[in-house]
Parts: structure tokens; C-alpha cells; sequence
């Protein structure tokens, strides 16, 4: 649903941010001012002792200069509850005693059609768990309380019920209440036979209800306790409140669960949840009867970065565990990773659970391995690489499965954990020690050591390419010089890989002070060394945005430059030093064929219609279209290869 325009600035004013965040923290009342709405605290979102946590409640804005967490009272809301954007602003819109907007007729349609099906759905809920305290569910309460040691308190804690056997006892229940058969078949909770007859879909089974992501039933599950039946656990069908690919079990209480600091755990069926969360392991959820999708994946990541994948330690457990690997590759982004966890055995967590306790759970999930080591164990376990072959069909499969990520960064550091992983299994003689020339190992020092001057120079500090930090120090004076400008570049900003502390000291104060107008006063006050060492350096004060301060489409044009500059000296850099580490004898034809586009790349960047940034004002307009077309093409963000 879109909002229309105007309305989360209404909100925003209508809800003092102080007030909302105040129920999550101790304000600090020796830093605060509260009489002109400046308020700090300990942080909500990580554990610390000081009140680094500041709320402006005259912007509406907050930031921890810990954890870097900012927004406004919307944010605040989704991030501390763990909710979805628009639930955020329902909740926020009530307390500001704000009318959520109209939906059109159609929509509302849709809203008043799923909200009968729903009073099936709890109507059906009811009647089973009825039937499950009569004499017809005493098997199921024997199953449950002895097979699966589940109190009667938690046979309500998850509405666990009994559907007899009889075709039409649900239909007779529901048509009790009023409800026309129309509405019974589309809850799937009624199916129709090919007579045009109905019957009671769940028959003998134990039900499972399935909620959705606000804790509204959708669907039930039902096991079956008759070993000779078809199919042990039955899932209801697809329909206008179930998709059983986009919603996952007890989604909810595992939100709220992960939110207060859980572990979020996937497992592979309900009662591996139920399990997990009454033995505490509260943020757990599990597909519905299907392997992970893609769009799970995505809930799952919502709710938590680094879920674990708690599966069963049999040939299935691991062909799964292997299934969601392939799945996950290509969803993959900094910050959201899989752990997985085999259980031994072949148990799954309701079994290890009961036959060894909580301890034992908690040391399999201490020892959830990354997606990497499986993937690389998937590749190598039980065979033998005795011979180039087959050493180099290892290879491309590997590079099979990098071409499959899509994010640079996620990319590079699997390429380097894989070539650390290959190194150990083939043994150090399979690489070649760089052999200095006979003048490499010498020393040469001048008497007394260094001059101070020249161990303080950029050339002697630098931890990379002079050239590239150099690129490097003009991008950050700029930034500091013009703020605006940081919430355009901001994620080129954060991908950068800086070189040393003092620029990464720099890059941090930019980012927190996206809001700061006076951002250079405040970071010569914090920070005035690292501050005094980048502007004093003559490649940034003769840089133009350092000289035009009053210019920010200038200073606009001249970052767009540096930064498509700085990818591409980068980019042919990693590629040479990748082909360098694929040698294995002699080079091919595709490692010359490699070395060679580098090199061609690095040209293109030092030939790409300016020479300098200090040249720029030649030929104003000419340079202006140059640079308009980096800035609307961004290229300064990195392409995947």
C-alpha cells in the first residue's frame, strides 16, 4: 500500500521522537538538555555502559556514534520492534490518533474478503482444540504429552488441536456458525469432490495452526498418527490467505524473539519449532512444507543477518542444507550470511532435544559452520586431486560457484577463503615463494636511522598505492567540506577500502554527520590531527572542490571523477593479482589475455578525458558533460566482472 504525499511528514510531527524512544532507554540526565530537546542515553540496539545514543527530538532524528544506528521515530519503531516499514507507521499513525489512508474499493474488497476467511479459520481453530480435550483425541494427547513431552500448557501456547475422523464434522461446525460453503472451501480447510460433494479436508490428524507475519491464522498443518497414511504431515492448500512459499511457521513470535537478541533459528518441521521454542530457543521458524525459497530467504533475513540452519544430521538433512546453499549465493550481501548447523546422528533438534537437553542444542548451534566450509566440503569431501585434471575440475567448479554471487565484496572474500582452503589441501608445494633478487634482501640505513620528516611522509605511511590514497584524501576533504553531497555518495563511501586508520577515522565522522551542515567545525574540533594532515597534503588544497567550497555541483562533477578513477586503478589491480595467483606454470593464453584488459582498464582511467583533477576549469563546459555522464551512469560504483 503507498502512502500518499505529506503523510509521514504529518506523522513525524505529530509524534515527539523523544517519547517513543524513551520507552527503551534511561535518558542520561547529565548529558541531556531536555529543555532544548537533546537527549542521550545507552544505546538500545548493542550493549554498551555510556550514553552514546543521541536523539534530537527539533530534527526527529536519532544516532549512536557506537553502532551507527540512525533514523527518525518510524525507524526506530521497525528497527526496536523488528516489524515491517508499513507496520511501523500503522502502529506510530494509532498513537498520533492519525487515519491510515483509504484504500481503493478493490483493495478493501480484498481486506473484507481475507478478514471472513480468517473467522473461518478461527472458528476451525476453536473446534479442534475442543476436540482434542475429548474422548476422540486421547490418542493425541498420548502422543503428545508421552512421545513429544509437551505439557497441556504448551498444547495452548500453540493451539494445538484434534481433527476427528469423521468427512463432515468441521462442515457441520462451521455451518453452525453461519458460515456458507463458499466460504468453507476457500479457507481450504473444505475440499470438494468431483460429485460436487464436500468433506473435511484434516481427518485423524493433529492440527497445527499457521500464522501469519501478525500472528493472524492462515492455513493449518495436521499429523497424521496412522503410520500406513499417505502422507505423515498435510499442509492446507494455496488460497487467498496462504502462500505457503512466502510465509514461514511461528514467523512472528521468532520476530519478537530475534529482536530482543535470540538466536534465529530455521528448522525443517513444527514440532522441531515447538521443541526449540519451549526448551527456550524462542526465534525459530521452519518452512511449510517445502525446502527454503527464495522468498523465505528474504523473510528470514528480515527478521535476522545471520540466521543458523538447524537440519537433520541424515542424507536428507545434508542434501537440504546443500539446497539452500545454491539458493542463498546468489542472494548474498554484506551483512546477510547463513550459519548451518548438522545434527548428529541423524537426529533433528525434538530429538536431540530430549535425548541430551538444552546444552547439547546450544553446542551444536555454537558450532554452526559458514555457508563457505560447506560449500568447499561439498566440492572436496571423499575425493582425491592427485592429478592436474582433477585439481583443475575442482577449480571451475569453484569458480562456477563465485560467478553465482553477485555482490563484489562477498565475492572477493570467497575467492580468498576458497584459495586459502585449496592452499591447505594441496600443500604449500603447490605454491611458489616470491624469490628475491640478490639486492632484495638488503638493508640500507642511513646513519642514525630515518629522518623524522621522511618517516612522516604520505610515501613512507602509505599502506597502498600513493596515487590511490592521494584519490582517497581528496574524496574525503571533499565530503567534509561539502555535506550535502554525503547522502549522494554515501554508499560509494562505505564500500571504499581505505587505506590506513586515519582515513577510516574520517570516513566514520562523514557518515555520522550526514546531518551536520557545520560538519568541518565539528570534525576539526573531534579530530583535528587527522583533519590537519588531510588538508595540508598539496594534492588536496589545489583540488578544486577544496578551493571552490561554495560549489557543490563542482564538487559533485570532481567526486564522481575520483571515485570512477579510484574502481578502476582497484579493479585492475585485483584482476593482475587474481591472474598472478591462478598461475600454475607457465601463463595461457586467457592469463595474458587477462593482464592485458587490466592493463587496458588502468589506461582507459588515466587517459579518460582528464588528466588531473587539478586541470579541471580548461574547458568548463566540455568538462562539465564529461563528468554529468560519469555522475548519471555511476560509475563509480563497482560492476560486477
Amino acid at each position: 500500500m503507498s502512502l500518499p504525499n505529506g503523510f509521514l511528514d504529518e506523522l513525524r510531527t505529530r509524534v515527539t521522537l523523544s517519547s517513543i524512544v524513551g520507552r527503551k532507554v534511561t535518558w542520561d540526565m547529565r548529558k541531556s538538555n531536555m529543555a532544548k530537546g537533546d537527549f542521550w542515553a545507552p544505546c538500545p540496539f548493542h550493549q554498551e555502559k555510556s550514553a552514546s545514543f543521541h536523539v534530537d527530538d527539533r530534527k526527529g532524528f536519532y544516532y549512536c556514534f557506537g553502532c551507527h544506528a540512525k533514523g527518525d521515530a518510524v525507524t526506530f519503531v521497525k528497527d526496536s520492534e523488528n516489524l515491517g516499514f508499513m507496520e511501523a507507521v500503522e502502529i506510530l499513525a494509532r498513537e498520533a490518533g492519525m487515519q491510515m489512508p483509504a484504500r481503493d474499493p478493490k483493495a478493501a474488497e480484498r481486506a473484507d474478503r481475507r478478514t471472513l476467511l480468517q473467522q473461518v479459520m478461527d472458528e476451525a481453530i476453536k473446534f479442534y482444540r475442543l476436540q482434542l480435550k475429548t474422548a476422540a483425541g486421547a490418542e493425541a494427547r498420548t502422543y503428545l504429552s508421552q512421545k513429544r513431552r509437551l505439557s497441556e500448557q504448551a498444547w495452548d501456547r500453540w493451539d494445538i488441536g484434534w481433527a476427528p475422523a469423521s468427512r463432515t464434522a468441521l462442515i457441520a461446525h462451521l455451518a453452525s456458525k453461519g458460515i456458507s460453503n463458499d466460504l468453507m472451501v476457500a479457507s481450504g480447510l473444505i475440499a470438494k469432490a468431483d460429485d460436487g460433494s464436500l468433506y473435511d479436508r484434516f481427518r485423524a490428524r493433529i492440527i497445527f495452526p499457521i500464522k501469519d507475519t501478525r500472528g493472524r491464522p492462515i492455513s493449518l498443518g495436521g499429523r497424521s498418527l496412522d503410520s500406513n497414511a499417505q502422507a505423515k504431515y498435510l499442509n492446507g492448500p494455496e488460497t487467498e490467505l496462504f502462500d505457503k512459499g512466502r510465509n514461514l511457521f511461528n514467523h512472528s513470535p521468532a520476530r519478537e524473539a530475534a529482536g530482543k537478541g535470540k538466536p534465529l533459528i530455521v528448522a525443517e518441521g513444527y514440532m522441531d519449532v515447538i521443541a526449540l521454542s519451549e526448551a527456550g530457543f524462542t526465534a525459530a521458524v521452519a518452512p511449510l512444507g517445502t525446502a527454503v525459497t527464495e522468498d523465505q530467504l528474504r523473510m528470514i533475513w528480515r527478521i535476522a543477518d545471520e540466521p543458523i540452519m538447524a537440519l537433520d544430521g541424515d542424507s536428507a538433512g545434508i542434501k537440504a542444507a546443500h539446497r539452500v546453499i545454491d539458493l542463498a549465493l546468489p542472494l548474498l550481501e554484506a551483512g546477510k550470511a547463513l550459519r548451518i548447523a548438522i545434527l548428529p546422528g541423524g537426529m533433528d533438534p525434538d530429538d536431540l532435544l530430549k535425548a541430551h537437553g538444552t546444552p547439547a542444542m546450544q553446542a551444536v548451534l555454537d558450532q554452526a559452520k559458514p555457508m563457505v566450509q560447506l560449500l568447499w566440503q561439498r566440492e572436496t569431501e571423499g575425493r582425491v586431486f592427485d592429478s592436474p585434471e582433477r585439481r583443475a575440475s575442482l577449480d571451475k567448479t569453484l569458480r562456477g560457484h563465485l560467478a553465482r554471487i553477485n555482490d563484489p565484496s562477498i565475492k572477493s572474500h570467497y575467492a580468498e577463503e576458497m584459495k586459502r582452503l585449496r592452499l591447505e589441501l594441496f600443500g604449500t608445494a603447490q605454491a611458489r615463494p616470491f624469490q628475491p633478487g640478490p639486492w632484495r634482501g638488503r638493508k640500507f640505513a642511513p646513519p642514525g636511522g630515518a629522518l623524522a620528516t621522511t618517516r612522516s611522509s604520505l610515501l613512507a605511511q602509505a599502506q597502498g598505492p600513493v596515487d590511490e590514497i592521494l584519490r582517497e584524501a581528496v574524496i574525503l576533504a571533499t565530503l567534509i567540506l561539502h555535506p550535502a553531497l554525503i547522502h549522494r555518495f554515501e554508499s560509494a563511501l562505505e564500500r571504499l577500502d581505505l587505506a590506513g586508520e586515519a582515513h577510516d577515522t574520517l570516513r566514520q565522522m562523514i557518515l555520522a554527520g550526514a546531518e551536520m551542515p557545520d560538519l568541518h567545525a565539528k570534525i576539526a574540533a573531534s579530530a583535528p590531527a587527522a583533519l590537519d594532515a588531510l588538508m595540508s597534503r598539496p594534492h588536496v588544497a589545489i583540488a578544486p572542490p577544496v578551493r571552490n567550497r561554495e560549489d557543490d555541483d563542482l564538487a559533485a562533477l570532481c567526486l564522481a571523477e575520483e571515485l570512477a578513477k579510484l574502481e578502476a586503478r582497484r579493479g585492475a589491480h585485483r584482476e593482475i593479482e587474481d591472474a598472478m595467483e591462478d598461475m600454475d606454470g607457465l601463463p595461457d593464453e586467457g592469463l595474458t589475455w587477462r593482464l592485458s584488459k587490466a592493463a587496458e582498464a588502468r589506461h582507459r582511467s588515466d587517459k579518460s578525458g582528464i588528466s588531473d583533477s587539478s586541470d579541471l576549469g580548461e574547458d568548463r563546459a566540455a568538462l562539465s558533460r564529461h563528468l554529468q555522464s560519469l555522475i548519471d551512469s555511476q560509475v563509480w560504483v563497482k560492476k560486477n566482472r
